[in-house]
């Protein structure tokens, strides 16, 4: 395996240890304040979770959230797999067992030091997918579903989010809901499936903090393009410009760009008057700055000219390898 790679890869799974553990602390602090029940583990003194005034959720100490927000300290969701966090006795009488019970949750805790609200997503195990469908969302099938894959960067995903017309806006992060990230096909089908990866949506926080830091304000960066399905992606590939075996299948991808003033298309960000690919190239020094810093969130970047149907954009992905395009 690819140094880097491998060092990405020990770097996510102490992530996802971490985050178990923190789960798993809030988890049996909530059990003792709504149940008074002796959990498996102790939770540490600087978490206080108690049931929420609305009912919805948990209210979490700062310290505990502060662990959970990523290194850009924007996260505002984080996402749970059947691991053997899911099975600890605790933390199945907080959540159930969403994942043998075939099920995706959005379960919403509030920050009792901010009142910033924060959600643990559970997700649907890939192997709940039915042919090329998640219940009724097509999805396609994956890469990896026909051929051995060529590396651990394109196995299956873990698991999909479960998303409705009721959580759509949950918040992933600051300037980021699980809205932003879903295919941009099938309307009308609800519930619909998303893969997404809290390593990307790290990586946004923290291209919008470098690109500030450089004087580019951002109040608003939309993403483009997020997530594909599969059967979406593939018609686009060949004359449409997809990869067939494109990141964004796998979470981890997004074509971005920054609207501050609401017109649809990418700011003036460079300053030259004029709005083109050198603006999206703003964007990818910035990303290049973050990978710098966080070697671990290492990936792809894009530029990409306007065209009648849009304007300049950027592509950002957390794939674990670095790659450049597009003159990027």
């Amino acid at each position: 395996m690819n140094p880097l790679r491998a060092r990405a890869t020990r770097t996510r799974r102490r992530a996802l240890a971490l985050t178990g553990l923190c789960v798993a602390a809030a988890a049996g602090a909530a059990l003792l304040a709504t149940t008074g029940a002796s959990p498996a583990f102790a939770a540490p003194a600087a978490v206080a979770a108690t049931p929420a005034a609305s009912g919805a959720g948990l209210v979490v100490g700062g310290t505990l959230l502060d662990s959970l927000r990523g290194r850009s300290g924007k996260l505002r969701a984080r996402f749970l797999v059947r691991t053997r966090e899911l099975a600890l006795p605790a933390l199945q009488r907080l959540f159930g067992d969403p994942a043998s019970e075939g099920r995706s949750v959005v379960i919403p805790v509030s920050d009792s030091a901010t009142g910033r609200p924060f959600s643990f997503i559970t997700l649907l195990p890939f192997t709940n997918k039915a042919g090329g469908r998640v219940e009724n969302y097509r999805v396609g099938f994956w890469p990896a579903e026909k051929r051995s894959p060529r590396s651990e960067a394109y196995e299956n995903p873990q698991g999909f989010i479960r998303v409705t017309p009721e959580n759509e806006d949950t918040r992933v992060s600051e300037h980021f809901a699980l809205r932003d990230f879903l295919t941009h096909d099938q309307q009308d089908v609800w519930p619909k499936y998303l893969v997404l990866r809290e390593e990307l949506v790290d990586k946004l926080e923290l291209v919008i903090a470098d690109l500030e830091a450089h004087g580019h304000p951002v109040h608003h960066m939309v993403v483009m393009s997020g997530f594909r399905t599969p059967q979406y992606n593939a018609q686009g590939v060949g004359r449409g410009g997809r990869a067939r075996d494109s990141r964004h299948q796998f979470g981890d991808a997004a074509d971005v760009f920054v609207d501050n003033d609401g017109n649809g298309r990418m700011d003036d960000l460079n300053h030259d008057g004029r709005v083109d690919a050198r603006d999206a190239q703003v964007i990818i020094d910035a990303a290049t700055r973050v990978e710098l810093a966080h070697p671990e969130l290492v990936g792809g970047a894009g530029r990409y000219r306007a065209t009648r149907a849009h304007g300049p954009f950027a592509h950002i992905d957390a794939r674990g390898t670095r790659a450049r395009w597009g003159n990027a």
